[in-house]
């Protein structure tokens, strides 16, 4: 019987233009492991895209060889073919012309002569005959990419490749190893299976996957593999310099002073494993930063509390007219699904990560909403 790994390597041999996407919250494993996927593809002959929904933030992973290839957008993923019957007569020339909202084909004949019968259409299929998603517990993860195109995902091979637990297993092919401290752990197996030879750039983007993923490492999953794939990864002239400059000793000022307001205002429950916060409006003004900045602030709590399992920022966002808007930021750390956590509150995002708007004003609506987290949380032990 094949290993799942064969059956991807094949189904990829078999495939000609393939398509990697990822989940819409932009992680730096995903990400990093798409361009490395994608560079690997390139170096097996393939024709490859790579798509995303558009971030909401600048993302540190611009400086990554082939980050411009990201796509935010599906285009052309059908064709409309229209066909003429030449066995009973010759082009000699064809022209167009575009009236409003009317396209008209102007076709001479050089010999004989052409008639309704001779003309019919159809749609093609589509552009893509495999697609490779990462880092993607679920089809809907991926955002607009996978909203505006439901029937391309339902109609094409899909491979799913993901360290999550949370994850549907929603492709034809399925490699989610719980194992594996990120999408690109996988990735690195996959190609050595190949017997593939690692450039610098796949091993720096694997790499900068990884020490995304672990937070340079710091994380409480990083095991004895995952150092030996980095160190491996070092070893084929991985710029590990370079990555740790784009992601860590970049920080902006006035994140560091944002960070410092959050600090200020941190407290804990359910034995420490809820770690939060509250953000002011005046907090966001003082530091002139954005809710945006507030992903740095989480990786920041990530590594400086590795006891906490989910960490919650409250924040306040200020209108022009004066108004405040009231939202929280839910980042799961150990792989709770925070969408059932702060049920019934509609909550944007994924599994991992989400947004909700509270009515009520600060800290009533923290201390409630944090309250709802544990109750969930206690539930999911029993």
């Amino acid at each position: 019987m094949k290993t799942i790994e064969q059956q991807i390597l094949e189904t990829i041999e078999k495939s000609e233009h393939i398509l990697i996407v990822f989940n819409r919250t932009w992680s730096g494993d995903a990400v990093a492991s798409a361009l490395a996927l994608r560079l690997w593809l390139l170096q097996n002959g393939k024709k490859v895209d790579v798509a995303a929904s558009e971030p909401t933030a600048v993302s540190p992973y611009a400086f990554l060889p082939g980050f411009d290839f990201i796509k935010a957008s599906l285009d052309n993923l059908r064709k409309f073919v229209i066909s003429l019957n030449i066995s009973n007569a010759t082009v000699g020339q064809i022209e167009y012309q575009l009236d409003k909202a009317k396209l008209d084909f102007i076709i001479s004949p050089k010999e004989g002569f052409f008639t309704n019968k001779d003309i019919s259409s159809r749609s093609s299929g589509f552009a893509y005959d495999l697609i490779i998603t990462l880092d993607t517990p679920d089809l809907e993860s991926l955002g607009e990419i996978y909203d505006r195109d439901t029937q391309f995902f339902f109609e094409t091979t899909l491979i799913n490749i993901d360290h999550q637990a949370s994850n549907d297993n929603y492709g034809q092919i399925n490699l989610v190893n719980v194992n594996a401290v990120a999408a690109a752990e996988i990735l690195y197996g996959l190609f050595q299976s190949k017997g593939t030879k690692l450039d610098a750039e796949i091993a720096t983007c694997l790499l900068a996957a990884l020490i995304s993923e672990t937070k340079s490492f710091k994380t409480a999953n990083v095991t004895p593999k995952t150092l030996a794939i980095a160190a491996d990864l070092i070893v084929h002239e991985a710029r590990r310099e370079e990555i740790i400059n784009a992601l860590y000793r970049s920080r902006h000022i006035n994140v560091l002073k944002l960070w410092g307001s959050v600090l200020m205002n941190l407290q804990s429950a359910f034995d420490n494993r809820i770690v939060w916060s509250m953000i002011h409006a005046a907090d966001f003004k003082a530091t002139e930063t954005k809710p945006e900045n507030l992903d740095d602030v989480i990786d920041e709590l990530i590594v400086s509390m590795p006891q906490a399992q989910v960490i919650v920022l409250v924040y306040e966002i200020a209108s022009a007219d004066g108004t405040k808007e009231l939202r929280a930021l839910i980042h799961s750390v150990k792989n709770f699904d925070v969408l059932y956590l702060v049920q019934p509150l509609k909550a944007k995002g994924t599994r991992a990560s989400a947004t909700v708007s509270l009515s009520d004003g600060l800290p009533l609506a923290a201390e409630e909403l944090i309250a709802r987290i544990e109750e969930k949380m206690r539930r999911l032990e029993t």
